[in-house]
């Protein structure tokens, strides 16, 4: 009689997995925000993860669902990736800070257009990050 997988919540493996890739994925926000100034009011250093993050989601998680079902080994590539490095290498808090920094510091045109950059381009950047794995494959 086998014993049942534990839940990958309840699997400190992979808890240190995604903490090791949240990390990683922090220092390496923290580099791009240390080289990329703010331009005109506008926050690009985080405009720049958060970008690149939904690009990087986009392309691991269609490269991942392509490989067919979930494996152990996807599985903590998925969540090492993932829920770890790219959780922690995109910021939507500073993102809510910074909108409400323009917005009550009298920049609203600014914080509107930051905002619609923000979701406009991370959409588009999921949508490039899922082409290139379709083309890839």
């Amino acid at each position: 009689m086998s014993t049942p997988e534990a839940p990958p919540h309840r699997d400190p493996r992979l808890l240190v997995l995604v903490g090791a890739g949240g990390a990683v994925g922090t220092v390496a926000r923290w580099a791009v925000s240390a080289g990329v100034p703010v331009v005109s009011g506008w926050p690009l250093a985080t405009l720049t993860v958060n970008l690149l993050g939904s690009f990087a989601l986009g392309l691991l998680l269609e490269s991942l669902l392509r490989r067919g079902p979930e494996t152990a080994a996807l599985r903590r590539r998925r969540l090492g990736l993932g829920t770890g490095f790219c959780g922690g290498f995109t910021t939507c808090s500073s993102f809510a800070v910074e909108l409400d920094r323009l917005v009550s510091g009298g920049h609203p045109a600014t914080a509107l257009g930051y905002a619609a950059v923000s979701l406009l381009g991370g959409l588009v950047a999921v949508v490039l990050g899922i082409a290139c794995a379709v083309r890839t494959r």
